[in-house]
């Protein structure tokens, strides 16, 4: 029996540890994300604070948690943090690095801070779990006064980004191109795009008008969500635009890839992801150009994985099923239409739309060199070439990556209000 013990016991011990380290294993993930995009609103410049307003969508199947970096060097309280699909709050909480790796999180630093947010539901198989968050910063190094100005420079990592000045103040200088708007209650904001693949030193200066009370931003805003609006057409370019309007380009959601097919096929696969937040709205309609022709859509709702109704009606089809476009349908109107249950009162839904398209127009082979050719209206659109071929020319600048599979990606970021028309030619291997 002392035998049996010295050798079962020790063996049991050893089966009990590798099982519970492979449950840890098991439960830790790679923490992956999508569509971040920050908003910093100035606060009294005495406070050397600002507000953040951060969106990002978790992407790492399966995960429950969402693990945010708390900057060092900052002091940082967490306001809130919501979930965007259904406008909710969520349980958060601040652990140190050894706890957000116990709690899943494998690529946290043992010596870093992070918000750990619970997520309304599993991120789906191919999905995403879309959240907001809203914390307040005290950050002496990013934002300061020189003599009468504020200053506010800042490594920007992620891609979209905005910055809100306090009320009353100018904007004097901005080291990188940025759109610049007034809001509603009368704060300069000015948004920016990072086109490049590095974090970059964005630095903006600004100054209190003449006879202005210096205030900060506005706490108890939440911020409205989203909306998304069709951009204004064409313009009379001999006149000037009065009460003109436009949409902020980074906050925009929508984002398009291309997987072109080889190019005799002149057809290529496509997915685009879009935010639907009105509500009752329970359709997307997509008018499929002229000169193209659309099929084998699917669409999935990111937030869940559900799978979506898709349908492709033509001419009159369009009109019998109560389909409203903005002009009436021709014979050779196309329409993909997706169905999804009435979006609630402060809801919204993230979806993903496939569909191949064929234009022989626009996609082509031509001197035995593959011509693209076609306008973006988004702020961010990829194109992957066929397999087999190369970049020999691009007209728009755009970051160049080969993929694991040996196919080359472009990605073009547009921080314009107005439509890129890019042209590309590729040859064989």
């Amino acid at each position: 029996m002392k035998n049996f013990s010295r050798v079962f016991l020790p063996a049991m011990a050893f089966l009990l540890f590798s099982f519970a380290s492979l449950l840890q294993a098991q439960s830790s993930f790679r923490q992956t994300q999508a569509d971040s995009y920050t908003r910093y609103e100035l606060l009294e410049p005495e406070s050397q604070s600002f507000r953040i307003i951060y969106d990002v969508s978790a992407t790492a199947s399966g995960a429950n948690y969402y693990f945010n970096t708390l900057r060092k060097g900052s002091e940082h309280t967490v306001s809130a943090v919501y979930d965007l699909m259904t406008g909710e709050g969520l349980e958060w909480t601040v652990v140190e690095g050894a706890e957000a790796r116990r709690n899943g999180h494998a690529q946290a630093s043992l010596d870093t801070d992070y918000l750990q947010v619970r997520l309304a539901r599993p991120v789906p198989e191919e999905g995403e779990a879309r959240i907001r968050i809203d914390k307040t910063y005290k950050d002496t190094e990013s934002y300061f006064t020189e003599g009468d100005r504020i200053v506010f420079y800042r490594t920007l990592g992620i891609k979209r980004n905005s910055v809100v000045l306090p009320v009353g103040y100018e904007l004097l200088t901005c080291n990188y191109p940025s759109q610049v708007q007034t809001e509603e209650d009368g704060r300069i904001k000015v948004s920016f795009m990072n086109r490049g693949p590095q974090g970059v030193p964005y630095r903006i200066e600004a100054r209190l008008l003449p006879g202005a009370m210096p205030e900060g931003g506005l706490q108890d805003d939440p911020m409205p969500w989203s909306k998304y609006v069709a951009q204004p057409g064409g313009r009379d370019k001999t006149h000037a635009r009065l009460n003109y309007a436009f949409q902020e380009r980074s906050f925009q959601d929508r984002e398009i890839v291309y997987f072109l097919q080889q190019p005799e096929t002149h057809s290529f696969r496509l997915y685009h992801d879009y935010t639907e937040n009105r509500p009752g709205v329970d359709k997307y309609l997509n008018v499929v150009r002229a000169g193209s022709k659309a099929s084998n859509p699917e669409a999935i709702i990111l937030d869940t994985g559900e799978k979506l109704k898709v349908e492709t009606l033509r001419g009159k089809e369009i009109t019998d099923k109560g389909i409203g476009l903005s002009s009436p349908p021709s014979e050779n109107t196309e329409v993909v239409v997706i169905w999804f249950d009435p979006v609630k009162e402060g809801h919204s839904v993230r979806l993903r739309i496939w569909e191949t398209y064929t234009d022989p127009k626009r996609y082509l082979l031509y001197n035995d060199e593959l011509v693209w050719d076609r306008s973006f209206g988004r702020n961010r659109n990829d194109v992957v070439l066929p397999e087999g071929w190369y970049l020999a020319q691009s007209d728009i600048p755009g970051v160049i990556d080969t993929m694991e599979d040996g196919r080359i990606r472009l990605s073009f970021v547009n921080d314009r209000p107005d439509n890129m028309d890019v042209h590309l030619i590729g040859r064989r291997r």
